[in-house]
């Protein structure tokens, strides 16, 4: 009985072993292993790629900033008074020469009156002097004598209506009048700020770069700028460059003129500042992910008769998502985007999308 056994096992490993080449068990695993990315085999990687083209990029500077009113002042008098008159509304636009303030001038005019009237009688007195002179009828020192009491009147005068014009405090450009810090009737000194004035259109527009960037900016670049709580975008050109370098900070100081017609800018403002330094048409922008750091440089694969190339390449300016390529590829080369771990210089290639 054992030996019969012993026979059956026998008979049915060798029949095992005559039918294990048509079961193609290590076959399979052996063409897996030959087809796998990355193992040597035929089999071509799939990724997708992108032909590249030129682009416009902006070299961008991205800082904060301030708005600042195009003119503004504190309206003081330049002299001593009662008020008795305030010829403005606050918030309201004034146009450049409208009275704003009058203070108290009864006094001055009545030495102004008084001094007409002797205008008037040193007048009659040099015209007198001159005819009797002319008739050698009296010496010369006495007509100079009436001449420069006439020319004292008209001395006078000019003060006093100099002095006049002081208690009539007038708009000094057009603007927006701020709030009054005085009423009628209150006495003022020439410390007394009475309201504020302002001109905010156009607005001006207040910050400031790095000083290495200071030989990249120049009056006439174009800014583009944000303010709090509006999604708005604003246009402004520079027109203002500090002529030296902050020693503390390190930063370079730029003004620009906005449009602000809307009144939407106000002084104090705070805003985010974009500078264009400097704007090309024909750049090269490559996605991010598709550049590989090395110790020696930047590499980058393309497709090249199906297969796959290693390019080094030189970088320039990043976006948010994009890097352009300095030198190493140009219009036309078709980049591999993805796959990028599994890459090898040499191994086949098929696309699966291309951009």
């Amino acid at each position: 009985m054992k030996k019969t056994l012993i026979t059956v096992g026998i008979v049915a490993v060798v029949i095992f072993l005559l039918a294990l080449p048509k079961l193609n068990l290590f076959k399979k695993g052996e063409e897996a292993q030959q087809g796998a990315p990355g193992s040597g085999g035929n089999r071509a990687l799939t990724v997708d790629a992108l032909v590249l083209k030129p682009s416009h990029l902006d070299n961008k500077l991205n800082v904060t900033g301030s708005v600042l009113a195009n003119e503004s002042l504190e309206l003081k008098s330049e002299v001593s008074g009662k008020i008795t008159s305030i010829s403005f509304r606050e918030g309201k636009q004034v146009k450049k020469g409208d009275l704003l303030i009058q203070t108290d001038d009864d006094e001055i005019l009545a030495q102004l009156t008084k001094q007409k009237y002797n205008r008037k009688l040193n007048e009659d007195n040099e015209f007198r002097q001159r005819k009797l002179l002319e008739k050698d009828a009296i010496s010369q020192e006495e007509y100079d004598n009436a001449l420069n009491r006439l020319n004292t009147t008209e001395a006078d005068i000019q003060l006093l209506e100099t002095q006049l014009s002081k208690t009539r405090i007038r708009a000094p450009f057009d603007g927006v009048i701020g709030l009054r810090f005085v009423s009628e009737g209150a006495y003022i000194s020439s410390s007394t700020v009475i309201a504020t004035l302002y001109n905010i259109s156009p607005a001006k527009i207040d910050f400031a770069i790095p000083g290495r960037y200071s030989t990249q900016v120049a009056p006439g670049k174009k800014i583009r700028f944000t303010i709090e709580s509006d999604l708005k975008i604003y246009e402004g050109e520079v027109y203002a460059i500090e002529p030296r370098i902050d020693p503390d900070t390190r930063t370079l100081k730029i003004r620009a003129l906005a449009d602000n017609k809307n009144g939407n800018l106000l002084p104090g403002q705070f805003v985010k500042v974009e500078l264009i330094l400097q704007s090309s048409e024909n750049a090269i922008l490559v996605p991010t992910e598709a550049v590989i750091p090395e110790q020696e440089g930047k590499k980058v694969y393309v497709l090249e008769n199906g297969k796959a190339k290693e390019v080094k390449v030189e970088t320039g300016i990043r976006t948010a998502n994009m890097l352009e390529i300095l030198s190493g590829l140009k219009p036309g080369d078709t980049l591999l985007t993805t796959g990028i771990l599994q890459l090898r210089a040499g191994m086949g290639i098929q696309i699966s999308k291309l951009d």
